[in-house]
């Protein structure tokens, strides 16, 4: 199995820890070490999803990031457009993508408590390439 991370890079401090997370985690369930792609924010992840996506040597990507909520609802309008356009993509490649964003509506400290939702992503994604390997 074949498995790209991408890394917001925003929220570093939480984000890095999570990506080490994920990378251990799909080592662990036998996935090949996974490529891994840096970019500036939660929002700019669905182009860099889709380019892995279209790539025979990937299989499926996680999508690594931490929405922290702010003054107004900016949290909200970013989370929901990503999940939306991981969805999208997962369907239109017909490869999994795995939701490892935490947020929106969090601090700072309850991202770092949930710094394991990237293996919980990265478990998704190897249980449904199995799954998928299955059913053909």
């Amino acid at each position: 199995m074949k498995i790209a991370l991408v890394v917001s890079d925003f929220n570093f401090d939480v984000t890095s820890l999570m990506a080490e997370r994920a990378r251990r985690h799909a080592e662990f369930l036998g996935a090949d070490p996974p490529r891994v792609i840096h970019v500036p924010g939660v929002f700019d992840m669905p182009l860099a999803v889709k380019r892995l996506l279209k790539r025979k040597d990937v299989d499926g990507v996680v999508m690594i990031g931490a929405v922290i909520k702010g003054d107004t609802g900016h949290d909200e309008v970013i989370a929901g457009a990503t999940a939306a356009a991981a969805v999208d993509l997962a369907l239109e490649f017909d490869k999994p993508v795995g939701l490892g964003i935490t947020g929106p509506g969090m601090d700072r400290v309850q991202a770092l408590d949930r710094i394991d939702n990237a293996k919980n992503a990265v478990e998704s994604v190897v249980r449904m390439l199995r799954t998928l390997k299955e059913i053909d």
